[in-house]
């Protein structure tokens, strides 16, 4: 049998003899990491998307986003809109809150115009026919550094200078 190397002491080292206090400390971190990742499975601190919806007699409008983010995290909206009456200059605003401490990968179909409305993101997407819909996909990334636990995430949807319909919902960005 090896001899025992002169820095271990079995009755400390091998019997934790004075030590019975922190093994209940290792096992309460322990368990606090357990519940984080338990939590983070059932989607606490996001990336999993719902859907909003507004509706008039005009359009429906159908969002399909997360609301429960977390830095660094890549992740995409859906913007469907379906048109009951002909939308001759379709106009998608955005509040703020979808750009702040975050990119914006892409934007497919490319909108025909993009502006700023009263500091609000701006997308113009021209004519929608009755009956029609179109549907524009956005690929955003959340920078690490964003800490901002609620931000307003509005859309509103206008034709020219009228506006149909808004959805209001707000976004949670965790660390």
């Amino acid at each position: 049998m090896a001899d025992i190397p002169d820095t271990l002491v079995l009755k400390r080292h091998r019997d934790l003899e004075g030590m019975r206090n922190t093994l209940w400390w290792r096992r309460g971190v322990l368990s606090l990491l357990t519940v984080f990742l338990l939590l983070g499975l059932a989607n606490v601190f996001g990336q999993r998307p719902s859907t909003a919806v507004a509706s008039t007699r005009v359009a429906d409008l159908k969002l399909y986003a997360p609301t429960h983010l977390r830095g660094g995290l890549l992740f995409s909206a859906r913007f469907h809109i379906h048109a009951h009456r002909e939308l001759k200059k379709a106009t998608l605003v955005l509040d703020p809150g979808w750009l702040e401490g975050m990119a914006v990968n892409t934007i497919e179909p490319s909108p025909l115009g993009e502006a700023s409305a009263n500091g609000r993101l701006s997308f113009d997407l021209g004519h929608v026919p009755a009956g029609q819909s179109f549907i524009l996909f956005m690929q955003f990334q959340v920078n690490p550094t964003n800490i901002a636990w609620h931000r307003s995430q509005d859309v509103e949807l206008d034709d020219g200078a009228t506006k149909i319909l808004t959805i209001r919902r707000s976004v949670i960005v965790f660390p």
